[in-house]
């Protein structure tokens, strides 16, 4: 089948690189996809919102399946676009319509949904400016440390943890008076803090059956040591080791089937992957958030390990028959590295030449802010490069990714040297 792949960083790539290995695939494009993708499909200059022009092309190409990547086209509904179009409809679309988008797409939906279903998640309540003295009054009664959600998309960067009492209402009336993530914190979830380790367990649904996919952790500070300010992701590791199957038991029973048949009685069809941020507090697991999309870095590390064909998996999920499809897992651990600017979470320049990536002969190097600028590929982003070694443990993967970081150059280069290294 030709496939549409969209989005266009690290876990994009990653699905590029699966998928790429299907003999279900005649033919994939990728848009915008960057300078990597190109080696697994054909890059197409469209934006990820342009969802006149992603149909115009999918028609064109004879698309018979569209993997949508990054959240924000799926909270718009490109699905529901697809879905409403009677010459687009009998194209598969890997990601949730936007009312089941809305367990990203919402803190305060999701919130509400998992009490709904009895998922195991900290105590909060919600407020707005309709009730912003009360929120002020509210913050009394919590233990510090609290957290503050804007409840839509505001690109990773809604969520404060406040120390103290003065903090947490400055914060709070900065988010709800002053606009501070501008429409995504309209509405602010106040939440309890839940102090434990934190893991991701990803899902992926044709919203009946589903197949519990790898475990993995992210490391989202930009230093060594986890200090420093938050980023999109600085590295992952898969399997996480402190996750062991009665963990994942605990989490299959009291998460994972129960957000599924959540789904399911409030009759919101879903089919995709379910992205379950969990804190892991004492034993016990909590859900922290839902995505509802694969999370990056850690596609970089659950891809891998995956070693049945994915195209093949997806289209159970198209076709409502998931449960009938063969999946196995590797037993190796993923490591995976990012690479980034100098400069990255805040300001970075763009346009330096990459060298040397040629000799790295053991990891995969998954592009994420790259593009080709004539024969040289440049870096283009905050996270320019995702490097992942697939070993027999995790301390050799680690060794492997961390080294093959290091052969890589461009000007003002940055990675951390001690991903991982914390759960040896």
């Amino acid at each position: 089948m030709n496939i549409l792949i969209i989005g266009s960083g690290g876990r994009e790539s990653a699905f590029a690189y699966k998928i790429s290995k299907s003999p279900k695939l005649s033919k994939l494009f990728i848009a915008p996809g960057n300078a990597g993708t190109g080696q697994y499909g054909e890059n197409v200059a469209l934006k990820v919102t342009d969802f006149k022009g992603i149909a115009d092309f999918a028609l064109a190409n004879n698309i018979e399946m569209i993997v949508v990547g990054p959240e924000e086209p799926l909270v718009k509904g490109i699905h529901d676009y697809v879905l409403a179009d009677d010459q687009l409809k009998h194209i598969a679309v890997v990601g949730p319509q936007a009312e089941g988008a809305q367990l990203e797409g919402s803190k305060d939906f999701s919130k509400e949904f998992m009490i709904r279903h009895n998922v195991p998640t900290a105590a909060f309540r919600s407020f707005d400016k309709t009730n912003l003295e009360e929120g002020l009054a509210y913050l009394d009664t919590q233990k510090l440390p609290i957290v503050l959600k804007a409840d839509g998309l505001a690109a990773g960067k809604g969520v404060l943890i406040c120390e103290s009492y003065e903090d947490a209402k400055a914060e709070l009336k900065a988010m709800i008076s002053d606009a501070k993530f501008g429409e995504a914190s309209n509405v602010v979830v106040v939440e309890e803090f839940l102090k434990g380790i934190e893991l991701s367990v990803f899902v992926l649904t044709d919203g009946k059956d589903y197949k519990v996919l790898p475990s993995a952790k992210d490391y989202k500070r930009i230093g060594e040591g986890d200090t420093g300010l938050n980023t999109g992701g600085m590295g992952s590791v898969s399997p996480v080791p402190f996750a062991d199957q009665a963990f994942l038991d605990k989490v299959e029973e009291r998460i994972i089937k129960p957000t599924v048949d959540g789904l399911k009685k409030d009759n919101i069809p879903y089919k995709g992957f379910i992205f379950i941020g969990l804190m892991n507090v004492d034993g016990e697991p909590y859900v922290i958030e839902y995505n509802v999309r694969m999370g990056d870095p850690e596609t970089e590390s659950v891809l891998v390990r995956i070693e049945s064909d994915l195209v093949d998996l997806l289209e159970g999920v198209a076709q409502g028959n998931l449960a009938d499809r063969s999946y196995t897992v590797s037993p190796k651990t993923a490591a995976t590295v990012v690479i980034v600017s100098g400069g990255y979470p805040g300001d970075y320049e763009g346009g330096k030449v990459i060298s040397n990536m040629e000799n790295v002969k053991e990891s995969i190097v998954f592009h994420a802010g790259t593009k080709q600028d004539g024969v040289d590929v440049v870096t283009a982003g905050g996270r320019v490069l995702a490097v992942t070694a697939l070993e027999d443990d995790l301390f050799s993967a680690l060794q492997q990714a961390t080294a093959d970081a290091g052969r890589i150059f461009f000007q003002g280069k940055y990675f951390r040297t001690d991903i991982g290294f914390d759960l040896i």
